[in-house]
């Protein structure tokens, strides 16, 4: 062991760089732990709770790679804190059970192709924005992990004397692998490729001559294992990566690592988050409260995934294209519309644009915009970004895709004609139907199409299209057709307009009624018309009398969904669904109780249990984002609208400077958390609500709390 100690300890001597950086506050190990306490979770569970399933390994900014160590394939992103073995380093990951495309692994001596993997500790483990580093104990190897855009790089010190291996498991990802290849190109390269539901390609380099390449037969597949020359220094592996082609790998790895040394790209990819996150400065705070800040803004920006190379070419619907601009993987739109998407757009707005761009060459295949998981969010996110400014996307082609979805039922919107033709999606009558029964999840889709439909009712003023604008306008209220007036929920109809029975609003679905929810967790969906939602509740204080039964009746430990946990009440942080009710308070005039909720969430559903625990999924960075807004002292209660609500910061001043934007200061006068008053520049703000051309040309807002 001591050995092993010696052989880690120069990747340790770098860690602490005499000036402090932002890069320093980050910790990518949130939300890799499990949630174990059952007061956190609401239930005694019989299986691992979900926990912001994300991934250590390093990465960069809406980059091609994400190079990471793998505990276990299948498991979210493949990497679970608890597990004592590491089995891979793959090159692809969300977070999202998908992805983790070509697993390697250093190894030495007699090779067993069924019993691979190496014991690690995390004492012995390191990881900061582009940078992962660990032992691996069963062969005393060391590890280091950096990365650029669409490259890996891999360094690796072996024990003295020791036989330098590579095991290339190629037959794996966190998906289906349908065909593979391998295919050594000299003395120093080799490249080849994995076909899952994408076909990614690889081009690689060695710094030692590969003396053998075996081919290893375990039980159910085959291995590739690459022998080196027994040469001095430590092994360095460059690995470029392609979706188009080997030739297109090799020259992303020619472009991106070229002339520089390892630790040159290294520092180059500290940099490159160092400009990142400044461009959030933070003042005071507790320690905790900034490192939670700048490692869910880390998280906030990984995905989606770049996927044209070095020289523009890219895939779409089968053909090669090739444009100057970035082209992206699809976002996780069902999660991400909320709010990451919107941060996303203030940090870096070109890569927006090009994102939306991307998602409209993909559509033109087959004449309607994609969609992701549930809903047509693809509507807010192109709205809203345009009205906050973004214009680089063609914005007709896009509205265009969006109107076929709107218009003609497809796979972007199921069951369209029941909710144009009725007014709101039917529920099925089941039998006795359980969390897991599926079944059109009808209410959560009438609410979602009724949101979406106001989201493109906006683009349609914007291009023009007044009868459209109208006729989506006037859709968008169909969410009031699944308003119960008896429980003052949104309640599932049959086919014959009778509400379902029975009815437990505190029972949780998979996707029968609700989308991962129960009726608490999606009545009070309506952020494009809350004075609406106010009225059929018939008051203020009657929507606040029911806001806080939401967050106060207890969950009932004997409703145990997977994807549901992390409750203040009702409500659930663990999952998206509710993650705008909150803010309702402040619609009833009552902030402060908006502001209870938040920073309860805050508190007790980030960092947990010692630190390296989300609450629930995070969901290709929407946990991070609900987490960055609100600490900042705003939030995208409707984000296809440029405007947010206003809450309590987490700091004393936060100073914003967003590429293209004035620079704007947000400061808290006041030591409590309940909100008194808001001002943006001079001018007091009435309603608590601030647009983003406000925010911008004033460029300050300042909120006022009372004393503690």
């Amino acid at each position: 062991m001591i050995t092993k100690l010696l052989l880690f300890l120069p990747f340790l001597a770098t860690l602490s760089p005499a000036e402090p950086r932002l890069v320093d506050q980050v910790n990518p190990f949130l939300g890799t732990a499990p949630v174990t306490k059952v007061e956190d979770i609401g239930f005694k569970p019989g299986f691992r709770v979900w926990a912001g399933l994300t991934y250590p390994g390093a990465a960069l900014p809406n980059a091609m790679v994400q190079l990471s160590p793998i505990t276990q394939f299948g498991s979210g992103a493949g990497y679970e804190y608890e597990d004592r073995t590491i089995r891979a380093f793959t090159h692809t990951n969300k977070g999202h059970w998908d992805l983790c495309h070509i697993p390697l692994l250093p190894v030495t001596g007699e090779v067993d192709p069924d019993d691979f993997a190496s014991g690690f500790s995390h004492e012995n483990e390191h990881a900061s924005p582009g940078d992962y580093r660990v032992l691996l104990e069963r062969y005393g190897i060391g590890v280091e992990l950096t990365v650029t855009p669409r490259c890996g790089l891999h360094r690796y010190a072996f024990p003295e004397g020791a036989e330098k291996k590579l095991l290339l498991d190629l037959g794996v990802s966190n998906e289906q692998v349908r065909s593979w290849d391998f295919t050594q190109q000299g003395d120093h390269s080799f490249s080849g490729f994995q076909e899952a539901r994408e076909t990614v390609r690889f081009s690689a380099t060695t710094s030692h001559t590969i003396r053998q390449v075996e081919r290893l037969k375990a039980h159910d597949r085959e291995l590739v294992l690459v022998s080196f020359e027994d040469e001095p220094g430590p092994l360095e592996l460059r690995v470029g990566l392609s979706f188009v082609s080997e030739a297109n790998a090799a020259a992303n790895l020619e472009a991106e690592t070229k002339g520089k040394s390892f630790d040159e790209l290294r520092s180059a990819a500290a940099a490159t988050w160092e400009t990142l996150l400044s461009r959030i400065q933070v003042e005071d705070g507790s320690d905790r409260q900034r490192r939670l800040f700048y490692s869910s803004l880390y998280r906030s920006v990984l995905w989606p995934a770049l996927r044209s190379d070095a020289n523009g070419e890219y895939q779409v619907n089968g053909e090669r294209r090739r444009k100057k601009t970035g082209y992206y993987a699809t976002p996780a739109l069902w999660d991400t519309y909320r709010n990451k998407l919107v941060l996303l757009g203030l940090l870096s707005p070109e890569v927006t644009g090009d994102i939306i761009q991307s998602m409209v060459e993909r559509g033109e295949r087959w004449g309607h915009m994609e969609n992701y998981f549930h809903g047509d969010h693809a509507a807010a996110f192109v709205a809203g970004s345009y009205l906050r400014g973004i214009r680089n996307f063609d914005r007709e082609a896009a509205y265009k895709l969006l109107l076929a979805n709107a218009m003609e039922e497809s796979h972007a919107r199921p069951h369209l004609r029941e909710y144009m033709e009725n007014g709101y999606i039917f529920t099925p009558q089941k039998m006795n139907p359980g969390v897991e029964t599926k079944a059109n999840a009808g209410v959560t889709k009438t609410l979602e199409y009724a949101y979406d439909d106001y989201a493109l009712s906006l683009l349609a003023n914007e291009v023009g299209d007044e009868t459209n604008a109208g006729l989506l306008e006037k859709r968008s209220k169909n969410y009031r057709h699944l308003f119960d007036p008896t429980t003052k929920l949104m309640r599932g109809r049959w086919s014959n307009g009778d509400w379902v029975e029975p009815f437990d609003p505190t029972f949780p679905y998979y996707e029968y009624m609700y989308r991962e929810a129960n009726a608490w967790n999606s009545s009070f969906f309506a952020p494009h018309d809350t004075q609406g939602l106010i009225a059929l509740f018939g008051s203020p204080e009657a929507l606040e009398s029911q806001l806080d039964r939401l967050f106060s009746l207890p969950w009932n430990p004997e409703h145990i969904a997977m994807n549901i946990n992390s409750f203040i009440g009702q409500y659930c942080h663990g999952n998206q669904p509710a993650h705008g009710f909150p803010y309702l308070y402040h619609f009833v005039g009552k902030p402060e109780k908006a502001q209870r909720v938040i920073d309860e969430a805050m508190d007790r559903f980030y960092g947990m249990d010692g630190g390296n625990t989300l609450a629930g999924m995070d969901d290709a960075g929407e946990m991070s984002a609900w987490y960055v807004f609100n600490a900042m002292g705003f939030y995208p209660y409707s984000p296809a609208d440029p405007e947010y609500v206003v809450t309590v910061p987490v700091f004393t001043k936060v100073m914003l400077d967003f590429p293209g934007k004035p620079e704007v200061t947000v400061t808290k006068n006041g030591g409590g958390r309940a909100m008194i008053s808001a001002k943006v520049g001079d001018e007091n703000l009435v309603g608590w609500i601030v647009r983003e051309k406000d925010l911008f040309e004033k460029r300050s807002m300042t909120v006022t709390t009372s004393e503690p």
